[in-house]
């Protein structure tokens, strides 16, 4: 199996994320996937009385970040399957690769780098071409321009 993994975490800034993945879907004609990984990194703040609460509820607004880019691709006719799974970000991007054969990954690359940013440029970087590593997939980082 083969195609084309778009990782998003919601909110504005993923849409020109998500619009590159579907333009690179029609012009390759290969099967997308959209994938929302429930940040572990995250859930090691939260108190252990409330993990299982908060993950469930991070994993529900997954569903809904990635229901919105499916319904979005449905309306240009581009077949879009969703994954959310849950672990160390860079990680479960790199399983969904090795697990699909994909061979594309696009991500979103921040205009503005900001406090709680996931990845930084330089650890955006650094994923870039361990997924390229390890994957053999190319990553196409999608520029925020708006």
């Amino acid at each position: 199996m083969s195609g084309i993994v778009c990782a998003i975490r919601g909110g504005p800034d993923c849409r020109c994320t998500v619009d590159q993945a579907m333009a690179l879907a029609q012009s390759t004609d290969l099967p997308l996937r959209f994938l929302y990984v429930v940040n572990r990194d995250f859930l090691s703040c939260i108190s252990d009385s409330h993990v299982h609460t908060v993950s469930e509820k991070m994993h529900h607004m997954g569903e809904a970040v990635l229901l919105a880019a499916r319904t979005k691709a449905d309306t240009l006719d581009i077949p879009a399957e969703t994954v959310v799974r849950q672990g160390e970000v860079g990680g479960e991007i790199i399983g969904l690769c090795h697990d699909l054969g994909a061979d594309y990954v696009v991500l979103g690359y921040p205009r503005v780098q900001r406090e709680g940013n996931t990845f930084t440029t330089n650890s955006l970087e650094n994923l870039s071409g361990r997924i390229e590593r390890e994957c053999g997939g190319k990553v196409v980082l999608a520029q925020n321009n708006r």
